[in-house]
């Protein structure tokens, strides 16, 4: 298991919501400037990957405080 120091694990929890709004709007906003049609797997996964970068981030901030 990766064992990451308290400055670490803040660093992470800081910038895994930034990587969590990259992926909503590259994989679900994105598809709109596209001439692709719409995909709606294309746009679950974009959704379910914030939830889960976003989810960890909270568990590492969460962690962080103890």
């Amino acid at each position: 298991m990766l064992d990451l120091t308290r400055g670490q694990r803040s660093v992470l929890a800081d910038k895994l919501p930034d990587a969590a709004n990259l992926s909503a709007g590259a994989l679900f906003f994105g598809q709109f400037l596209s001439d692709r049609p719409f995909s709606l797997m294309l746009a679950v996964v974009g959704i379910l990957s914030w939830f889960a970068l976003f989810s960890w981030a909270l568990v590492l901030a969460r962690r962080n405080d103890q």
